[in-house]
């Protein structure tokens, strides 16, 4: 089993740094495009057969690492009743979005093995499939990112109802928040006891808080999950716009600190420590660019890396306009030149 991916995630010592892509499994790859011909993409989502097919893609097409579960972070929400759309264009829609603490009492805690059983089978049929080539990983939303959307109604420039909330009446909206960490909860315990070896925890708009308020308002729902999900498999905490919150998250109880590519790698070591295994972090438009550019980019990142744990990825998503080559020459690059920073 190549399992430099989870070594790295312990801290230990390995032959070359691991390397996979977030949002590796989707649109910049013609394979994963033809299976959306077929079905839209909740549907992709609810049928485990076709999310071990495009799970599997980056693996066999592009030669990462690790293999991450293909699901939306969003799916726990539906499962609570909340209605879920993805509007072509507009992305993840619900159309009657929670504005205020009496909204909170149309969601319920669901049974998860019912309302989400498919991701869970979906993940024993990928550890099947990967019979041991690479680690798969499961994820989640932290609920002040989930929460995000669910106040919006889906994507917003200016987060208003979401932040206006957050001051107007924070007890409120910490309901919210605990009712998501409820079920999140749940729903990453039963990904691991699927196949999960490692579980990440995405932070996507954990940038719209300052210190303070994320310390007060976002990080005790997020404390509940990663606390409930100690002594289990390795996690992972990604921060996107987090640069200034990196005195608080350098504490949390994880072993990997996912970040984005606003900073340069070794300042994140100075600010953050040893104690974790950092991941990233080029800016995904870098692979926009030439092999040749990429693999320097990569030389760089790596030489930034040093004095470490590192799982070379990006700072976010890939792309879907990223050229096939162009992602594999970012992984090859990342294993090839890698070798040297054991």
């Amino acid at each position: 089993m190549n399992d430099l991916f989870l070594r790295t995630c312990r801290g230990e010592t390995v032959e070359r740094s691991p390397v996979w892509m977030m949002r590796q499994a989707g649109r910049y790859l013609p394979e994963y495009l033809k299976v959306r011909e077929k079905v839209d993409f909740l549907t992709l989502c609810r049928t485990p057969e076709l999310v071990a097919e495009v799970t599997l893609q980056p693996v066999d097409l592009v030669g990462v690492d690790a293999a991450i579960v293909f699901a939306d972070i969003l799916l726990p929400l539906e499962a609570m009743g909340a209605e879920l759309k993805f509007v072509k264009g507009d992305g993840p829609c619900f159309p009657q979005p929670v504005r205020r603490a009496e909204d909170i009492t149309r969601l319920i805690v669901p049974d998860v093995d019912e309302t989400l059983g498919y991701v869970f089978d979906a993940l024993r049929l990928v550890r099947r499939e990967l019979n041991g080539r690479v680690p798969l990983i499961g994820f989640g939303g932290t609920p002040w990112t989930l929460a995000a959307y669910l106040v919006e109604g889906g994507k917003s420039k200016s987060f208003a109802h979401l932040l206006g909330w957050s001051y107007r009446d924070p007890k409120g909206l910490r309901q919210l928040l605990d009712k998501i960490a409820d079920v999140s909860i749940t729903y990453l315990q039963r990904q691991i006891a699927a196949g999960a070896q490692a579980i990440q925890v995405f932070d996507t708009w954990a940038g719209l808080l300052d210190r303070q308020r994320f310390r007060e308002v976002a990080l005790p729902s997020l404390r509940r999950i990663l606390d409930s999900l100690q002594n289990t498999v390795p996690l992972i905490y990604y921060a996107n716009g987090g640069g200034h919150l990196l005195a608080e998250l350098k504490e949390l109880p994880v072993n990997v600190l996912s970040v984005d590519w606003r900073l340069p790698l070794d300042e994140v070591r100075q600010l953050v420590g040893n104690r974790l295994t950092l991941q990233g972090n080029l800016d995904p438009t870098a692979l926009l660019s030439t092999p040749a550019d990429i693999r320097q980019r990569v030389a760089r990142l790596i030489e930034q890396g040093r004095g470490g744990g590192h799982i070379i990825n990006l700072g976010h998503g890939i792309l879907p306009m990223t050229p096939v080559d162009n992602a594999r020459a970012f992984i090859d690059a990342a294993q090839e030149l890698s070798v040297t920073n054991s």
